[in-house]
């Protein structure tokens, strides 16, 4: 058995791809290390962590005060931890404003060293947002994104070439992770006899779901690669199992569940390719919700004599 190494480099159908723990994914050449390619990527990630999480967290940096304020004094813990979110919020706005200024002030010829006071700030700012992460849910509010909270405090702190190699690592282990989840979703359907030709549109939405896992949204190919994902996802959305004409409770009970888990496994494989990094705990449940719904199937559902138009 050949042994590939991580991080090798190979064109594969006419498009660079980079091999990391068992894929090959799509590569894209990182821009030269400079203040001003890591200011786009704080922005970047920035922009991206706000568009996963819950709503009301993105607090203007010039806010901080206010937001620090008003997290300090909170006494009620549900109404706290909301509070910590947006002050982590403040503070990665904060953190961009500085750096923003910063690199504007490199192009006029003004040197910035690392150990500028306001370079200290900027890398202070991110790092209390990060401890603050914890309090931060994703935005089906099932869970935090641990992963996303870290990236623009990386994108600060190491090398660009290094934080393109720390992104395909955590592509490659959200691709293993869509992969488990639709080979759950398809052996807990396959061989039942209600849901058994589901598994071919459960596969074509995960491929398109990988698709969009590993593509950048200034890949000149993203048009393709995102109307395909919207268009498998809308037929996965909608699919509905054969019925016999007069279903018993037991089978209405047993359809109603399988329908919700193909809706369930559906938004978590969108969650996870958009936000390409795993969500271990929202992904350990679903499993579960699959292994029980298996467990609960009674033998006396059987495959529908009619089916209705």
């Amino acid at each position: 058995m050949v042994v590939i190494p991580n991080g090798t480099l190979r064109v594969v159908d006419g498009i660079k791809r980079i091999y990391y723990d068992g894929y090959w994914i799509k590569a894209y050449d990182p821009p030269a290390d400079s203040l001003q390619a890591k200011k786009m990527l704080i922005q970047a990630t920035t922009r991206r962590l706000f568009n996963h999480v819950e709503h009301g967290i993105n607090i203007p940096g010039k806010r901080l005060g206010e937001a620090r304020k008003a997290f300090e004094q909170e006494q009620v813990p549900a109404r706290k931890r909301v509070k910590g979110a947006m002050l982590a919020g403040a503070l990665f706005n904060r953190a961009t404003d500085i750096f923003t200024k910063l690199v504007e002030l490199q192009e006029q010829g003004i040197g910035i060293d690392e150990d500028n006071a306001l370079m200290q700030e900027c890398g202070d700012c991110l790092q209390e947002a990060l401890s603050l992460g914890r309090m931060v849910l994703h935005r089906s509010g099932e869970e935090g994104i641990d992963e996303l909270w870290g990236e623009p405090f990386r994108a600060f702190s190491i090398p660009v070439e290094a934080f393109y190699e720390s992104r395909y690592i955590k592509i490659a282990q959200t691709l293993h992770d869509i992969d488990r989840i639709s080979d759950v979703m398809v052996h807990t359907f396959a061989n039942d006899p209600l849901f058994a030709d589901s598994p071919p549109i459960i596969r074509r939405f995960t491929d398109e779901a990988k698709n969009k896992c590993e593509t950048l949204r200034t890949d000149e190919d993203i048009f393709d690669i995102w109307s395909g994902f919207v268009v498998a996802s809308e037929q996965l959305s909608a699919y509905a199992p054969s019925m016999p004409a007069q279903p018993d409770a037991l089978l209405m009970r047993h359809t109603t569940e399988g329908i919700r888990l193909i809706k369930q496994g559906r938004a978590l494989i969108t969650y996870l390719s958009r936000a390409r990094v795993t969500m271990p705990r929202s992904t350990k449940e679903y499993l579960e919700r699959c292994e029980e719904y298996q467990r609960s199937y009674h033998p006396a559902i059987q495959a529908p004599a009619v089916v209705t138009a």
